[in-house]
């Protein structure tokens, strides 16, 4: 009796001890914040213990977790290597000992001189030796041959790839193909486990890359990291992880074999993708989100097809949708939510039709929880986000007045509803800017001359005074978020500019000049932003394409553009000119020249 009754007690101690999620679910529990089950259920954002007064004993984060699992990985290498040593060691003695045995007379004497040579020369520079650590110093003296060849690399590739470390090089040497002085006939088959510290490599080379660390003032940037922290507990986002960085490391070095090994994980990531947005749970789980996102990291690098990164980013657009607003206050979705809302807002402004980010909810429940905290951009995306319903007025005002659907009161009813509706709106972006950029405490943007120089291409443009080309000045903003913010401000006033038809509308000059401000923004932006965060420019610098005429210096210049943060940064969608992120696929606005304009 007694027994039992401690039993119960310790089961009860237990139960109590673990997160609620597992305790409402009795299910066990691994006292890891967070456990595996709330990670293996796609919610490990919600996994929260209660602490007792009484108990000592706290949960073990996931980051110390992870250190002491590598910590004892790394042991366990060590005894490896130090058993696969003392084989080798052995084999080596072996073949000494038949050498001795069988070699001509002359071969024996030399083997025997040599070996004395090097342990009277061990035993002037270290002193009396054991007899087996002797054994190791002449046996790799005698024996050492020459380094195997670098199966990926030779000296004029390293010089020509100098971006990547010798550190990342020699991870690369334990991929698979890769050559081994010990394995010849089983080098063609080498097993998952055998490059896993490559791996670790380019996940880490990715994450610098798309999820740098930076300072409020910047933009956050820390979603895909703090993804990349829980990978481990989700097959599909572990296999996402690694397609999209082999692929993404393989291209920045300009190695195909590498980039082709992504490549082959791509379609199992599709896959799994597919099979978890048909199951009702798996659908809303975190990890399906962030291996939505993964993959319009990865068009952005590889450009599959001409239409994956908008693809991907309107799935992920549905999946937010269908996940609701509650399911982005914390963690990891908040942070998905909140740092690419832009590219959510640009997906319904490409394709011209309302928004549920328009609602109300969608902009005040996933800032509710003060996890994050509405910055100069998402202020800026509350009124943006209220443009593709005006899009959608406009052009279904098109096709009416092309057919006899309407009637002509009809017809005039929705064009003054529309003109309200670019009026209303064109005035509070006006009162947006005097609030948050030209009273901001960081100062609005600065004007400097614009020296040319072998950097960054120069742009050029046409005065609005004398239709001259000219070299303008160039933007210097106080941070990143406002040079972010201000580029959106300009493409989205574009954007609406286009729809605008009353008489008193943003003229052809005042629209030039906006698209203007975008590219001399580019610069400063692309110059200072790390990473691979120049893809936040990516929507405005297509928006600015579309504003020019054809053969004007402005065009140029942004192909010089696209061009060199292709190269710099291995992104395949900057060089592709990016049109699935054109906004004119309805009813496209005009080019914009200020010559026409008298």
């Amino acid at each position: 009796m007694v027994d039992e009754v401690s039993r119960l007690k310790k089961s009860i101690h237990r139960q109590s001890r673990s997160c609620k999620v597992c305790r409402l679910r009795k299910v066990k529990c691994d006292r890891v914040n967070p456990c595996h089950a709330c990670c293996a259920h796609g919610y490990p954002s919600k996994c929260v213990y209660e602490s007792a007064p009484d108990d000592d004993l706290r949960p073990i984060s996931q980051a110390e977790e992870i250190r002491n699992l590598r910590t004892e990985i790394r042991e366990l290498r060590q005894r490896i290597d130090s058993q696969g040593q003392r084989n080798r060691n052995l084999r080596r003695l072996e073949n000494l000992f038949v050498s001795i045995r069988s070699a001509p007379h002359d071969v024996v004497e030399r083997i025997i001189d040599d070996i004395r040579t090097a342990r009277d020369g061990l035993e002037r520079r270290s002193g009396s030796v054991g007899p087996w650590e002797g054994t190791e110093v002449y046996e790799d003296l005698l024996y050492r041959s020459p380094p195997p060849p670098r199966s990926r690399w030779s000296k004029d590739r390293d010089q020509d790839h100098k971006s990547c470390s010798e550190d990342d090089i020699e991870e690369i040497d334990r991929f698979p193909g890769s050559s081994s002085p010990e394995s010849d006939s089983s080098s063609m088959i080498v097993p998952m486990s055998s490059y896993k510290p490559a791996l670790d490599v380019f996940v880490q080379r990715f994450v610098d890359a798309f999820s740098p660390e930076v300072d409020v003032k910047a933009g956050q940037a820390g979603a895909l990291r703090a993804a990349a922290g829980i990978r481990m507990f989700s097959p599909i986002l572990t296999d996402a992880f690694e397609a999209v960085s082999v692929a993404f490391f393989g291209r920045s070095i300009q190695d195909r074999s590498i980039e082709i090994a992504g490549f082959k994980l791509y379609p199992r990531v599709l896959h799994g993708l597919q099979q978890a947005l048909l199951d009702p749970e798996r659908s809303k789980a975190e990890s399906t989100l962030v291996t939505v996102i993964l993959l319009i990291a990865f068009e952005s690098v590889e450009r599959t097809t001409q239409t994956g990164v908008a693809a991907h980013v309107h799935g992920a657009t549905r999946l937010i949708e269908h996940r609701g607003p509650e399911n982005h206050i914390y963690g990891v979705e908040h942070l998905m939510f909140t740092e690419m809302r832009p590219y959510w807002v640009g997906s319904a402004l490409v394709r011209r039709t309302p928004s549920f980010l328009a609602r109300e909810e969608w902009k005040t429940i996933p800032w509710s929880a003060g996890t994050t905290t509405k910055d100069i951009l998402h202020h800026l995306l509350d009124l943006a986000v209220e443009i593709p319903a005006l899009l959608s007025q406009y052009d279904d005002l098109e096709v009416a007045q092309q057919s006899t659907v309407w009637s002509e009161h009809e017809i005039t009813v929705k064009q003054t509803a529309l003109w309200n509706g670019v009026a209303d709106l064109t005035q509070r972006f006006l009162h947006w800017k005097q609030t948050w950029v030209d009273l901001s405490p960081d100062g609005p943007p600065q004007e400097i001359r614009a020296e040319p120089n072998d950097i960054f291409p120069t742009f050029y443009c046409r005065s609005l005074l004398t239709g001259q080309i000219i070299t303008p000045t160039k933007y210097v903003f106080p941070n990143l978020r406002v040079a972010q913010t201000m580029c959106v401000y300009y493409a989205t006033r574009l954007i609406l500019s286009s729809v605008d038809t009353r008489l008193d509308r943003v003229t052809p000059l005042e629209q030039y000049d906006l698209a203007c401000g975008i590219c001399r923004s580019l610069e400063w932006y692309i110059l200072t932003a790390p990473g691979n965060m120049i893809n936040r420019l990516a929507f405005p610098v297509r928006v600015a394409w579309e504003a020019f005429p054809a053969q004007g210096p402005e065009k140029q210049f942004i192909k010089e553009v696209l061009s060199l943060v292709e190269k710099r940064h291995s992104l395949g969608l900057w060089g592709s000119g990016m049109p699935e992120l054109s906004p004119r696929a309805g009813s496209p606005p005009k080019n914009i020249d200020p010559q026409a304009v008298e």
